[in-house]
């Protein structure tokens, strides 16, 4: 499955997520006009950038970010994402963002006087308390009407924390996740939740695995993923047997089975628990000759 998600977050300032889950590359177009800054971040696989049709690529690796202006000329985003890939962009114009600068602006480079109206290129590492927003523009657990809100918050968060010219700045609040090493043992306990998702593993043989304590395990899932383990294990569960059931390929018996529930009354609470309604019943609202 790909989609993109546009969020307009105020004039001239748009966050566009981009996932990639299928198979097949995924290619978006968007016009940009001249006068807007484009920051784009790599979270997951790889992208493209095409130019000047197509004559020129720019390409967007895992962990790494892009900035992009050129006041001379439009950029219109021509991007290719890989497959089982995720990209994060945040399109503002100059005049708002000299505003979130305007007592700070020297040190902004290309903000000061020789170079804000020269067109200006830099590629960058995204840190780890950069990687812990933008996983979570993709796996937060609110209510529809606060999105735009936490959209914005997540946005002006997402700059901030690229300029920052000191350290870490999760290093009080939460120490270990500026070490890089863990921040990967806690991806790393997601993909063994994931890939167990029928029988996982209880919190403490998770910890085990990875290395971690368990109050760091907690701690790192609910910082990096907006969830506790167990939370974002049951949202994915329920997701993965909507789509399941949107194949149309297996009942409300053997979908259940699949994602780990050894009785039926248990996920027809769980699904009615995520999704108001019961499996049989979604069925039938995809498909009422069913």
């Amino acid at each position: 499955m790909s989609s993109q998600d546009i969020i307009t977050i105020e004039d001239d300032f748009t966050l566009l997520r981009f996932q990639n889950d299928s198979d097949e590359v995924y290619c978006t177009q968007r016009e940009v006009k001249s006068g807007l800054i484009q920051f784009h971040f790599g979270l997951k696989g790889k992208a493209k950038f095409l130019f000047n049709q197509g004559s020129y690529a720019l390409d967007l690796k895992e962990e790494k970010s892009l900035l992009l202006y050129n006041p001379q000329k439009e950029l219109p985003l021509n991007l290719e994402i890989a497959p089982n890939s995720w990209v994060i962009s945040v399109i503002i114009s100059i005049q708002k963002f000299h505003n979130l600068f305007s007592s700070e602006a020297n040190y902004i480079t290309f903000l000061s006087e020789d170079n804000r109206d020269k067109k200006y290129y830099k590629e960058g590492d995204i840190s780890p308390s950069m990687a812990i927003v933008l996983t979570q523009l993709f796996h937060y657990n609110l209510h529809p009407s606060i999105k735009n809100l936490y959209y914005k918050g997540k946005g002006y968060e997402l700059l901030s924390l690229y300029f920052n010219r000191t350290e870490d700045p999760n290093a009080e609040q939460c120490p270990f996740l500026i070490d890089e090493e863990n921040v990967l043992k806690i991806k790393k306990a997601k993909e063994l939740v994931l890939a167990n998702i029928a029988e996982p593993p209880s919190l403490q043989e998770l910890a085990d695995e990875v290395g971690l304590t368990l109050k760091k395990l907690k701690m790192g899932f609910k910082q990096i993923y907006g969830d506790t383990v167990y939370g974002f294990l049951f949202d994915y569960k329920m997701d993965s047997a909507r789509k399941l059931l949107d194949s149309g390929s297996y009942n409300v018996n053997e979908v259940g089975l699949k994602i780990g529930y050894s009785t039926g009354s248990h996920f027809i609470a769980a699904f009615k628990k995520k999704f108001g309604t019961t499996p049989k019943k979604y069925l039938m609202s995809i498909n009422p000759n069913t």
